[in-house]
């Protein structure tokens, strides 16, 4: 019913909406069909400004979208994009990831090297998921973990209090070591971009209830 759209006061100058199940819409009409809910939703949540996200439990589309919206919460993103921009030229990485603690979702990447799978971040997530789910059923608490094989090395380590980080290099010759004594000393850094970014969504929200 649209009149839900209205029936709360919000302050809120954007809206988020995913319009679900698009598997079941035959191939050739998913297209249309999106444009047109997506208009339908536009006009009807006016004023606010409305992102519309197709999505299928079937593929990674529904990753990608919680993925974009957690991105879009984020108030000091761009800050953090350019530390980490920073980071991976330091690491001589070909990717840095950073991922939101609890769902794994991709927060904020920096990329040096083109990849050809444009769905990895969702398989990374899934089979890190998976991990920690053994590790939990062991009563092992899952903190760090490390790749190697002739065509590069991955590491992932907790690095705030809300992410964990992922480094992939495909330079050998860059020992273990090193890379993890970088991104611990990365970790004060991303520590202050993370209570920056608390404090601007405390102001907000402080400001909405005014």
């Amino acid at each position: 019913d649209h009149r839900d759209l209205h029936s709360f006061p919000t302050r809120r100058s954007s809206d988020l909406c995913l319009v679900h199940k698009m598997d079941l819409v035959q191939e050739d009409q998913r297209d249309l069909i999106f444009s047109e809910r997506e208009e339908d939703l536009k006009k009807l949540s006016k004023p606010l400004d409305t992102t519309c996200f197709r999505t299928s439990i079937w593929d990674e589309t529904l990753y990608k979208a919680w993925s974009s919206i957690v991105y879009m919460l984020i108030p000091n993103v761009k800050d953090m994009e350019s530390s980490l921009n920073e980071f991976a030229e330091i690491l001589d990485a070909d990717e840095v990831l950073l991922f939101e603690k609890a769902t794994f979702l991709v927060i904020s990447h920096a990329q040096r090297h083109q990849h050809r799978d444009v769905h990895r971040f969702e398989k990374i997530s899934n089979i890190i998921k998976q991990f920690k789910l053994s590790c939990s059923k062991l009563a092992a608490h899952f903190q760090s973990m490390e790749v190697r094989n002739s065509n590069f090395s991955a590491f992932i380590d907790v690095f705030t209090a809300n992410t964990y980080v992922m480094v992939i290099v495909s330079d050998s010759q860059i020992p273990s070591e090193a890379i993890l004594i970088n991104i611990r000393n990365a970790r004060k850094h991303f520590e202050k971009l993370e209570r920056e970014a608390q404090g601007s969504r405390s102001m907000q929200i402080g400001r909405a209830h005014v």
